[in-house]
């Protein structure tokens, strides 16, 4: 029994003492693919190591996060100064390593789960004239067995002023668990209390948010759910309130059935006193059913490739041949919900759009009218509707050609396309099949 338990002893020392010099190097590759994977995922972001001095128990390291070109090149080029250099992230890391990281019981967040590690980091923005801004608070991670990384940014209230400009923040918190080799991510978080201001404008943020996770798909795109929620954003412009969001509140899921993607999202926004309208929510239920996953996948990497920001006449010939392919191979669209509500009343609509499957070989955008049934509901107060046609003629002209039918204090339109037929309210209404 003794000599059971000092072995045991002698193994669980070799653990705790040889495992941190050999693991060192497993778990500084693992650090250097998460971060370089994350970027990947972006496609537009180049990540460089700039050192990792590497020692028995801990190491040091710096990475260097710099966009180059894409989305996020052009929205830095836009709020930056003219001719500067683009900002560039800084990630320095301190990492524990081990099966068993006695050394991160030194510092706070220390943990002696076992894996490749655990680290803590600290995020700096170096600007284009060489200033070196520090970013609050703090990043803790774990580096598991099988590669992958689970992080926690925590930050404690604070703020900063350099004069004319002020921030505050309050107890924030964003989690992030990564694997490179499944691809999968998942990710929450939960900011309080920001607001940013200068002296002009000023913008606040009572609580955001936000959870989900995605999956990658050989088809190119990632599919899984996310929720976001958003209370009391207000953004005010010398004084003058000039937008309030009481509440945002978003869920979307992805899933892929077969060779079938399919996908629903939900969202209800509450707008606070909007000029001429006053207090105003709006709600939405939308579904994609049935879509063809590799046409899908075409057109997602056809977007990718576009430059940022396109126009859109010059974008369409890029996409028609995917739009095309994805069409022909039959989906359908619904709006369960789209309803405004309004102090004077709710105006509610629902739709349904089904394309049905065609040979793509033979599909042509004329053919797109025959293929497609849909119907669609609509219900106007009647106060909107008096107040719509005493600005524009034409809104009272729908009401004469019956576009528009009173029924009791709405006003309703009840559409229907089959075939190439359109009838609203019954009525049948021709479609010009040049503009197809």
């Amino acid at each position: 029994m003794k000599k059971s338990v000092v072995a045991v002893l002698i193994i669980l020392a070799l653990v705790i003492i040889v495992s941190p010099g050999i693991l060192g190097g497993l778990a500084e590759k693992s650090v250097d693919e998460n971060v370089n994977w994350a970027a990947a995922q972006q496609g537009d972001v180049v990540v460089t190591s700039n050192s990792f001095d590497r020692g028995w128990f801990s190491s040091e390291g710096q990475h260097r996060l710099e966009a180059k070109g894409g989305n996020i090149a052009a929205l830095l080029v836009e709020l930056g100064e003219p001719g500067e250099p683009l900002p560039v992230l800084v990630i320095d890391t301190h990492l524990d390593h081990g099966l068993i990281p006695l050394s991160s019981l030194s510092r706070e967040n220390g943990s002696l789960a076992p894996g490749l590690g655990s680290a803590v980091s600290t995020l700096s923005v170096e600007l284009g004239n060489g200033e070196i801004i520090e970013i609050p608070g703090k990043i803790y991670s774990r580096a598991g067995l099988g590669g992958q990384i689970a992080s926690s940014y925590q930050v404690e209230p604070g703020s900063r002023s350099d004069g004319h400009r002020k921030a505050a923040w309050g107890t924030s918190s964003v989690d992030l668990t990564t694997n490179p080799a499944s691809g999968e991510i998942q990710f929450a978080g939960d900011i309080r209390g920001l607001e940013f201001s200068d002296r002009s404008e000023a913008m606040g943020i009572g609580a955001l948010t936000f959870s989900g996770n995605q999956s990658p798909t050989e088809y190119g795109f990632s599919v899984g759910d996310m929720t976001m929620g958003l209370d009391d954003l207000s953004v005010s412009n010398n004084g003058i309130q000039a937008l309030v969001i009481r509440a945002i509140s978003v869920h979307g899921e992805t899933l892929l059935d077969g060779d079938r993607v399919g996908g629903r999202t939900t969202m209800k926004m509450e707008f606070g006193g909007l000029p001429q309208f006053g207090d105003v929510t709006f709600s939405g239920d939308i579904s994609l059913v049935g879509a063809d996953a590799e046409a899908l996948g075409g057109l997602t990497r056809t977007m990718k490739a576009l430059e940022p920001n396109p126009d859109p006449m010059q974008t369409f010939p890029s996409v028609e041949g995917d739009l095309k392919r994805l069409l022909a191979s039959g989906l359908e669209m619904r709006f369960d919900q789209l309803d405004v509500a309004l102090p004077i009343g709710t105006v509610a609509m629902t739709m349904n759009l089904k394309v049905a499957e065609k040979d793509p070989d033979a599909f042509e955008w004329t053919s797109l009218l025959l293929s497609t049934e849909g119907a669609a509901r609509l219900s106007v107060p009647e106060a909107l509707v008096d107040m719509a046609a005493a600005v524009n003629p034409q809104a009272g002209a729908m009401i004469g050609m019956g576009m528009l039918v009173k029924s009791g204090d709405v006003y309703e339109m009840d559409a229907k396309l089959e075939k190439g037929l359109l009838t609203i309210n019954g009525a049948p209404i021709p479609i010009p099949m040049g503009a197809f």
